[in-house]
């Protein structure tokens, strides 16, 4: 039957349907798989899935077919499709097993996996579980959960191919072909001296277009781009995307090679920062899909009784101006138009600067440039726009001077606008706070504050002299 269900729409080996999402059909013959306690099926159709489509299915089904499919695939479950879901639904599935299973699964994991995974979980669960796995691979997890987190030593894959300057050609391919223990997959070899210190590398091609004879020493690059391994990820991330890296060796403060880092963490690092950015800058922190309910509130709620403070001084200034509004209620119509622009521009701009910051685009050295770039682009469409709701307002209202009013609003509000955009970001980045979350709030309240001041104050001396 579920065979029968998968066969309809074709390939069972392509679980996506044309819109990126997995195939209904199939969610419904592994629900049904589950409900049935068909290990079979499971195994037929998930354990060839890749990680990262297992990943998909994991937070595609809910929450008790996620821990039965589990359960169902036993040591046949790839652990590393752990690292492709949202934490709330790894956490979920790591606290039903045993510290024993989780053991023993991530000894088969490439060590930056396997960090990954251990980073999430307390002390005292850590320490168990560490305490279950070889001396030498206890070590390196280990010695990778010392460093910060966020940081290449966190990324980096302990398990890399090291080789003295002495050697051949002909012995390090005797090498890696007779050891045993080397990683799945690598393209780099790096060259290092008794004391581990990192002395060059040499890339597989340039091994395998050398002959024999020939010493390491004679063919290794300088390793011109070794990663800190106290760097910050997106600092690494920059560093690979500047030199167009594949891998990159990790060092200590000793430069002592302690692991490889490769473009796939670098992917995801990027992956990972962006989503931090996008979400922070929409004031959800790091908010997932998966998180229940509570959470997303008390995540939201910081900065939605900040933008209550800010509506308020907003209000505040309005209120300055009561009288004024009383003798003519167009203006009452019209302000928020001034405002609505203004906080519009502001975050076109501001959403170029936090992205500029991000990528070490914007520095002190073309910041002068930029501002005033910003300054006369929110000056010209202030006059664009100005002119277009000082006609609209006059004919509206049968009144050119309050058009006059709106108009001039307009113009000093979209500079105003544009220049919070971009010196805002920029000063709460010079004093360490991070542009991503706090700039949206501010100049929201910059444009809120200055279009009402503008337009009601105006406004008001207009009204004063009719």
């Amino acid at each position: 039957m579920k065979d029968a269900q998968l066969a309809e729409v074709g390939d069972d080996d392509d679980i996506y349907g044309e819109d990126g999402s997995i195939r209904q059909d199939f969610l419904t013959a592994i629900g049904a798989a589950i409900a049935d306690r068909d290990v079979l099926f499971l195994r037929d159709h998930v354990i060839p899935l890749h990680e990262s489509e297992l990943g998909d299915l994991l937070e595609s089904i809910n929450a008790s077919q996620r821990q039965a499919l589990v359960k169902l695939l036993g040591a046949d479950f790839d652990f590393a499709a752990l690292t492709e879901v949202d934490e709330a639904i790894r956490l979920e599935i790591i606290d039903a097993m045993p510290n024993e299973q989780i053991a023993q699964a991530l000894g088969d994991l490439d060590s930056d996996d396997a960090v990954y995974i251990l980073e999430d979980l307390d002390e005292e669960d850590q320490a168990e579980i560490l305490a279950q796995l070889p001396f030498t691979e206890r070590v390196r997890l280990r010695r990778s959960l010392d460093y910060p987190e966020d940081t290449a030593g966190r990324r980096m894959q302990t398990e890399f191919v090291a080789v003295p300057p002495f050697w051949t050609v002909g012995q390090t391919i005797d090498y890696m072909r007779n050891e045993e223990n080397l990683p799945d997959s690598f393209s780099q070899i790096f060259v290092i001296d008794p004391t581990f210190k990192l002395l060059g590398s040499v890339n597989l091609d340039r091994i395998l277009r050398t002959r024999r004879k020939a010493r390491i020493e004679e063919i290794m690059d300088d390793s011109r781009y070794p990663i800190p391994a106290e760097m910050d990820q997106e600092e690494a991330a920059q560093v690979f995307e500047q030199y167009d890296l594949l891998s990159a060796a990790v060092v200590d403060e000793n430069d002592r090679l302690v692991g490889v880092l490769t473009i796939d963490d670098v992917v995801d690092v990027i992956h990972e920062e962006a989503d931090e950015d996008i979400k922070r800058m929409g004031g959800v922190g790091d908010e997932e899909l998966s998180d229940n309910v509570m959470s997303t509130v008390r995540s939201r709620f910081a900065w939605l009784l900040i933008n209550l403070g800010t509506a308020i001084l907003a209000s505040a200034v309005i209120s300055l101006f009561d009288a004024t509004i009383s003798q003519m209620v167009a203006l009452a119509v019209l302000m928020p138009i001034v405002a609505s622009m203004g906080g519009n521009a502001g975050t076109q701009t501001m959403t170029v600067t936090v992205r500029a910051l991000a990528t070490k685009d914007l520095d002190i050295y073309n910041a002068g440039r930029i501002i005033r770039r910003e300054a006369a682009v929110g000056v010209i469409n202030g006059v664009i726009f100005a002119v277009i709701i000082g006609v609209v307002a006059g004919f509206w209202f049968a009144s050119p001077g309050l058009g006059t009013v709106i108009a001039a609003a307009m113009i000093i509000n979209m500079l105003a606008a544009a220049l919070a955009g971009i010196l805002l970001p920029l000063l709460l980045d010079k004093v360490g706070a991070d542009p991503a979350i706090s700039s949206a709030v501010f100049v929201t309240t910059v444009t809120d504050v200055i279009g009402f001041f503008a337009f009601l104050g105006m406004a008001g001396l207009w009204l004063a002299h009719l």
